[in-house]
C-alpha cells in the first residue's frame, strides 16, 4: 500500500476517517499559511509531483478490504487537494467503490470559484473548507495566499457553491493570537457566514507546532470569539487543550440566556457547567425549553 493512504483515524467531528494523501511527497499549496505544521514553502496553483488516480485506487481498494468498519473516506493533501489534476476522475472512481463510507475533502477554499472544482466537489457527501479570512489583508497576512488568490474570489465562489451543493458544507476558521482574533475580522466573517449558510461552522486555534512563530488561543479565548457570532450560526469549538475557567453554577434562567447567544454543544456544557448545572439542562429539555439537535455527528443545545 502506498504512503497516498493513511489512517484509519478516529476523529469526534467525522468518526472513523481513512486518508487519501494526494501529495504524499511534499508540500505543494497555493497557501503557506503562519500556522502550517508542515515546513515553510514557496506557494503554487498547480502540483508538478502527481500520484496517478490508478495507483491511489489500487492503495484505497487494498485499505477498503483491510479496514471494514469505515465512516468516512477523507480527501486531504501535504498542500490544497484542489490542485490535484485529476480530482474528478478520482471522486467518480472512489464513488464507484466506496459502499457504505462517506466522502469528505479537506481544503482551504481557494479554488472554490472555479467551476471545474465545484463540479468534482457536488460529488462528495460531505465537503469542509476553510476561511480564516474575510478580508484581503488578513488572507495575505495569516494564510500567505498565492500572488493571483483573491478573497473576494473566494467568497463569491463559497456562495455559488453553497447553492449548488445540497450536501453537508462545513467550514473552518482557525484563529491565531493577534491577527485574525480582532472585532473587525470576526465582524467580517460573521456577515459573510450569515449570507453562506454553512451546516456547521468549527472553530480553533494552533494545536501543533506551527511553521512560523505565531501563538494559539486558549479555550476561554475562542469561546468569547464565539460569542461575538450571530447566535443563528452552528459554532463548534474545536480546541480544547488550554482550559483555564472551572465548570459554574449557572440558573435555569442564566442557562436559557446564554443558549440565546450561541448554541453549546456537549462538550461546552461539560466545560462550562458544573454537576448541578448539567442537571438543569436536563430539566430544561424536560420541560420543552431548549432542545439537541444534530449538526455533521456533533449535538448543539438550541433554544425551542
Amino acid at each position: 500500500m502506498s504512503n497516498t493512504i493513511f489512517g484509519p483515524i478516529n476523529s469526534r467531528r467525522f468518526g472513523k476517517s481513512l486518508g487519501i494523501d494526494l501529495s504524499p511527497s511534499k508540500k505543494q499549496c497555493n497557501f503557506d499559511c503562519l500556522y502550517c505544521e508542515l515546513a515553510p514553502a514557496l506557494t503554487v496553483d498547480s502540483y508538478d509531483e502527481v500520484v496517478s488516480v490508478a495507483d491511489i485506487m489500487e492503495s484505497l481498494s487494498e485499505a477498503l478490504l483491510k479496514h471494514q468498519n469505515i465512516d468516512v473516506i477523507t480527501i486531504t493533501a501535504n498542500g490544497e487537494p484542489t490542485l490535484y489534476p485529476f480530482l474528478d476522475e478520482l471522486i467518480d472512481e472512489i464513488n464507484l467503490i466506496k459502499d457504505r463510507p462517506q466522502t469528505l475533502i479537506l481544503s482551504n477554499g481557494s479554488t472554490i470559484y472555479r467551476r471545474d472544482v465545484q463540479d468534482a466537489l457536488l460529488k462528495l457527501d460531505s465537503v469542509k473548507l476553510s476561511l480564516d479570512c474575510a478580508s484581503a489583508r488578513c488572507l495575505k497576512r495569516l494564510d500567505r495566499s498565492h500572488q493571483d488568490i483573491d478573497i473576494e474570489n473566494i467568497k463569491s465562489g463559497l456562495l455559488e457553491f453553497r447553492a449548488r451543493y445540497s450536501n453537508p458544507l462545513i467550514i473552518e476558521i482557525l484563529f491565531v493570537d493577534n491577527i485574525n482574533d480582532k472585532d473587525n475580522e470576526i465582524e467580517l466573517l460573521n456577515s459573510f457566514l450569515l449570507r453562506l449558510n454553512a451546516d456547521r461552522v468549527d472553530i480553533g486555534t494552533v494545536d501543533r507546532p506551527p511553521a512560523y512563530s505565531v501563538a494559539s488561543l486558549d479555550f476561554d479565548d475562542l469561546y468569547q470569539i464565539s460569542q461575538k457570532f450571530d447566535p443563528s450560526l452552528p459554532i463548534y469549538i474545536t480546541s480544547r487543550g488550554k482550559i483555564k475557567s472551572k465548570p459554574s453554577s449557572y440558573s435555569e434562567d442564566e442557562i436559557i440566556k446564554t443558549l440565546s447567544k450561541r448554541p453549546l454543544t456537549d462538550d461546552d456544557i461539560k466545560i462550562l457547567f458544573d454537576n448541578e448545572t448539567q442537571k438543569r439542562v436536563e430539566n430544561l429539555r424536560n420541560q420543552g425549553k431548549i432542545t439537541k439537535k444534530e449538526r455533521n455527528l456533533i449535538n448543539f443545545y438550541i433554544l425551542c
